[in-house]
């Protein structure tokens, strides 16, 4: 998708947000201090950033790559991001950038109550993983259009428990695999500083017979996050379990760094 198509969307979804940004926010248990996810690993959530903050979420990934996306909470129910990356950044050769700057906003439509869950629709633009020039996608597919549901639980002893379950529509079609897939997922916050992740694309959009990339298998990720402090994040991400991807035969493993400030 061309930046100018991009930057309509994004204007597009900013002005159907207006109706919405003089509402109050709504309130939150005074004992809640811990953020929303918003991504499990490469799934969205339901989850924003609060009013008035930002995060940059930073992915290294094999063979030097590096992603960093920056997200910032316009209001309680708006998102918007920007995201930039490429090959070989940490390493001994010429890094090879990513064509085009990326967009992403997320729109929640209905908070979370006790018994409905939230429910968001967005648009995100950054795939993941190395770039295709010839098939102009990347090697995990960008999202693009989705729409995602969020519910959140206590298991014993406290322990926050979130469920997610979407679907999404990629832009990313020259391969000539245009389905719309599926997403499921779940993150558990063991403790103030551990937590874990995980979650299952079907991959309908990469299964196309003579693809180079899926297999059918679809895709299964996992995570593990370390919250060093309030404001800073480390994660470890196991993608690939299922070794969905052709000629690939090991797990994927990315770091992820996520810094979250207000202003």
């Amino acid at each position: 998708m061309k930046a100018a198509g991009k930057l309509t969307l994004l204007a597009i979804m900013l002005l159907t947000s207006v109706s919405f940004a003089q509402e109050i926010e709504p309130p939150q248990p005074a004992e809640v201090s811990l953020l929303q996810s918003r991504k499990l690993v490469d799934a969205p959530t339901a989850g924003l950033l609060p009013r008035g903050s930002f995060d940059v979420d930073m992915r290294i990934y094999p063979g030097g790559g590096v992603t960093t996306i920056m997200d910032i909470g316009i209001t309680h129910r708006l998102m918007i991001g920007i995201s930039y990356g490429g090959e070989h950044v940490i390493s001994e050769r010429k890094p090879d950038w990513y064509p085009d700057m990326e967009f992403a906003v997320k729109l929640r439509l209905l908070h979370e109550t006790y018994l409905l869950p939230a429910v968001a629709v967005g648009y995100d633009g950054q795939g993941n993983g190395p770039y295709d020039d010839s098939l102009k996608r990347y090697a995990y597919k960008a999202k693009g259009f989705y729409g995602v549901m969020s519910k959140s639980y206590l298991m014993a002893a406290e322990i926050p428990l979130g469920l997610h379950g979407g679907i999404n529509y990629s832009l990313e079609d020259k391969d000539e695999d245009r389905d719309i897939t599926i997403f499921l997922g779940c993150d558990v916050r063991l403790s103030q500083s551990l937590g874990v992740s995980a979650e299952y694309d079907l991959a309908t959009n990469d299964d196309k017979k003579g693809n180079l990339y899926g297999k059918g298998y679809g895709y299964l990720n996992a995570g593990i996050q370390w919250f060093f402090s309030n404001n800073l994040q480390m994660e470890f991400d196991f993608k690939n379990i299922l070794n969905n991807k052709k000629d690939v035969y090991s797990l994927d493993r990315e770091f992820r760094l996520v810094y979250f400030e207000s202003f």
